[in-house]
């Protein structure tokens, strides 16, 4: 079914704001627009919700309840247990709380797996884990291509090995990951998956349960909701990992690993990316709620998402002054194009800007997979990122500003 994209952008309020009329926003993997059920969620909270919850007086048992509620039903759309869904600041500091409960957990002589292809909040903090004498073996990507090779992986693996890190995509080569076969992989070893899916959540609500992840780190803020980091932690891999809360908070799965106070209500307002999601299905014609809907919201923004992809990756493929990173081909990745020049990354996004596209350039926390393919980091890529609200009319002034540019 072809995405309505007008009532796709009338639920988000920053395409009728006056300072951003006439740009066409190609950062959102810095960062989505929020959809305007968060918004209404959290201004709702701040102003008639604000006060500790799980009190019992009736506005906090109404802030509880929010907050319940946000996990409950995006628990439910990621195929997960409710306590298996924990709220953080950011998924880098999820990841390093993780990361600090791997620390004490790995014996003497264990090893763990991790990649360049990764950002690096999915690679430092397992990096440090070295100075702790955990050893640390890096799944390469191609030079050429960007890809990671899941046979080289199995040459990785032996009954040493805990843990691998690895991203469902990545925000630079933008390739999309084969999870559930490279989980049943890791499985296969004896060992625990951890995917890093900042750069694919934005693209459709991933499906936990089926991937088969036994740790699913994503970020609200670029899934058209709040600044809060989400993390869905399987049974388990949670109960096996030691407690890094209060002592008294050890006993609930999903306050294990949250280890300062949750902020309450960006917490209750991630409650309306569930609802955007079920009005975004229940608008196609797909169901109305919960996992079903999530996952015909997930179909309806992939596709509108590669129609409109693969005229950019045809332009910049036949452009000689230009490098495209990872594939050529949209349905095999996401929306995220890297494109290296003679120049720097960001002056490249600040020549785009006086046409109205609003860009990005720099090394995105990426400088290893940019290494690993021979980009100097220092000198950066433009990255042109959007998702299913971006119309194909702003990828053919994309296109035509760049060909202006470039």
């Amino acid at each position: 079914m072809t995405l309505d994209t007008e009532w796709v952008r009338a639920q988000f309020p920053a395409f009728a704001a006056a300072p951003l009329q006439g740009q066409a926003f190609f950062e959102n993997a810095g960062g989505s627009y929020t959809c305007g059920q968060v918004i209404d969620r959290l201004t709702r909270y701040y102003t008639e919700r604000k006060v500790q919850p799980y009190a019992p007086y009736a506005a906090s048992e109404i802030a509880g309840a929010e907050m319940d509620e946000a996990r409950t039903r995006l628990a439910a759309m990621m195929g997960i247990e409710t306590d298996e869904l924990s709220f953080g600041p950011s998924t880098t500091q999820n990841t390093y709380v993780l990361a600090n409960a791997v620390r004490r957990w790995l014996k003497p002589g264990e090893a763990i797996v991790v990649t360049n292809q990764d950002h690096e909040a999915n690679s430092g903090p397992w990096r440090r884990l070295a100075e702790e004498g955990v050893e640390v073996r890096e799944w390469r990507i191609d030079p050429q291509t960007g890809s990671l090779d899941p046979e080289a992986l199995v040459e990785l693996l032996d009954d040493q090995v805990k843990l691998v890190c690895f991203p469902h995509c990545s925000n630079v080569v933008g390739e999309i990951n084969d999870v559930a076969a490279i989980t049943a992989l890791v499985h296969d070893a004896g060992a625990y998956a951890i995917v890093d899916g900042v750069s694919y959540a934005p693209h459709g609500l991933p499906d936990v349960g089926a991937l088969g992840a036994d740790v699913y780190l994503f970020s609200a803020y670029k899934t058209f909701g709040p600044h809060q980091g989400i993390m869905a932690i399987r049974r388990g891999i949670g109960a096996e990992l030691p407690n890094q809360a209060h002592h008294f908070n050890g006993g609930t799965l999903y306050k294990r690993f949250t280890p300062a106070g949750p902020d309450h209500a960006q917490v209750a307002a991630s409650a309306g990316m569930a609802d955007y999601f079920e009005a975004l299905s229940a608008h196609h014609g797909g169901p109305a709620s919960g996992a079903a809907a999530a996952r015909h919201a997930h179909d309806l923004m992939r596709g509108a998402e590669k129609s409109v992809l693969q005229p950019l990756l045809d332009f910049v493929s036949a452009k000689n002054s230009v490098r495209l990173i990872g594939p050529t081909d949209a349905s095999k990745r996401a929306p995220t194009v890297a494109l290296e020049l003679a120049g720097g990354g960001e002056e490249a996004a600040a020549m785009l800007a006086p046409h109205g596209v609003m860009a990005g350039g720099g090394d995105f926390y990426a400088g290893r997979a940019l290494s690993g393919m021979g980009v100097d980091p220092d000198k950066g890529v433009l990255r042109l990122s959007f998702v299913h609200y971006t119309t194909a009319q702003e990828v053919d002034r994309l296109i035509t500003a760049l060909d202006h540019v470039f």
